[in-house]
């Protein structure tokens, strides 16, 4: 059965840091809000001083360079096949698991169902699950303030890539963002999973080639690595970067919350309804983010597709006043 998460009032607004705070708080299993002297350095000035960080730059221009090789090898049976791994790496790995279970623990499935949930994410190219959940709720906690790995305020280039290629800060600071994350430091699978995150990504590379090759060769080979490798990944690192980008430069606002959260309708048809961000910022732990008929949420769907056959359960739902829409805890 869903559990409802109510607005109560509170006897004065929360500031910015204890809205964040909330948000990775809210169930036990989260990570604590980190003390300010032992948070984690992120954003543009703990970053910029340190340069390029050329491997994963390089990474991200060789697999926009294919993207563009795989418009000349272009097949409806390719273009399938991206689709599906799109959906398993971005929907069900991302959208899913990584954001609405491990980051927010917004639902709960068998472990087996959230380790295969997790392998698919490590499909997007966006890392492993401990640096990508301590990521997100660092960002929760600084959300649009000084800290924030990717606010738009510090321009909305650097909140959509240039926090991911330039310097080694995010990196190097795995001790502090461990504190983020002690529910995920405690599971074997996930450990290991973050360490050897590219192992799934490569191993369906050579599954494409395999079955391009039997299919008819090596152009076939080919086409089917562009497509459902170097296409599917650059489009679903895009449809990521515009949550941190676009939901919180452009949209409307339905919660006045401490920072510039935005529903983007545009970016939630092709993130598979993270798009909804300002409803996600006022309710974190909500599984549903999409709050009205006309939000189209494919994620909670999947999620709620889950809860029919019995594999998801205590469902965070929100729930708020129509007539004077507040976030949790305001």
């Amino acid at each position: 059965m869903a559990t409802v998460v109510s607005v109560a009032a509170a006897p004065s607004p929360l500031t910015a840091t204890e809205a964040a705070t909330q948000a990775i708080a809210e169930t036990p299993t989260h990570a604590k809000a980190v003390p300010v002297r032992e948070a984690v350095h992120m954003g543009r000035a703990a970053t910029t001083g340190e340069g390029v960080n050329w491997l994963t730059a390089t990474v991200v221009v060789a697999f926009h360079l294919g993207a563009v090789a795989a418009l000349f090898f272009f097949t409806w049976q390719r273009l399938a096949v991206m689709v599906v791994l799109h959906v398993l790496a971005i929907n069900v790995g991302i959208g899913m698991c990584y954001h609405r279970l491990l980051t927010h623990r917004g639902y709960a499935v068998p472990k087996w169902l959230e380790y295969t949930m997790a392998v698919c994410a490590t499909l997007s190219l966006e890392g492993g699950p401990i640096f990508w959940v301590a990521t997100h709720r660092v960002h929760h906690q600084h959300s649009d303030q000084e800290g924030d790995p990717h606010t738009p305020r510090e321009g909305a280039w650097w909140a959509h890539l240039g926090w991911l290629i330039w310097g080694n800060t995010l990196h190097m600071q795995t001790e502090v963002l461990s504190r983020y994350v002690p529910d995920l430091e405690r599971d074997k699978f996930l450990v290991w999973l973050s360490k050897w995150h590219w192992v799934p990504l490569v191993a369906s590379g050579v599954g494409l080639v395999g079955f391009g090759w039997l299919a008819g060769g090596w152009r076939s080979a080919l086409g089917m690595l562009l497509w459902g490798a170097f296409m599917r990944v650059t489009l679903g690192l895009h449809a990521t970067w515009l949550v941190n980008s676009a939901t919180h430069l452009w949209g409307s606002r339905r919660f006045e919350t401490r920072d510039d959260s935005r529903n983007n309708w545009w970016v939630a048809l092709l993130s598979g309804g993270e798009g909804w961000h300002n409803n996600h910022h006022a309710h974190p732990v909500s599984a549903k983010h999409g709050l009205t008929w006309y939000e189209v949420d494919p994620n909670y769907y999947g999620i709620w597709l889950l809860k029919k056959l019995g594999l998801a359960r205590n469902i965070k739902l929100a729930k708020y006043d129509k007539a004077d829409p507040k976030p949790a805890g305001v």
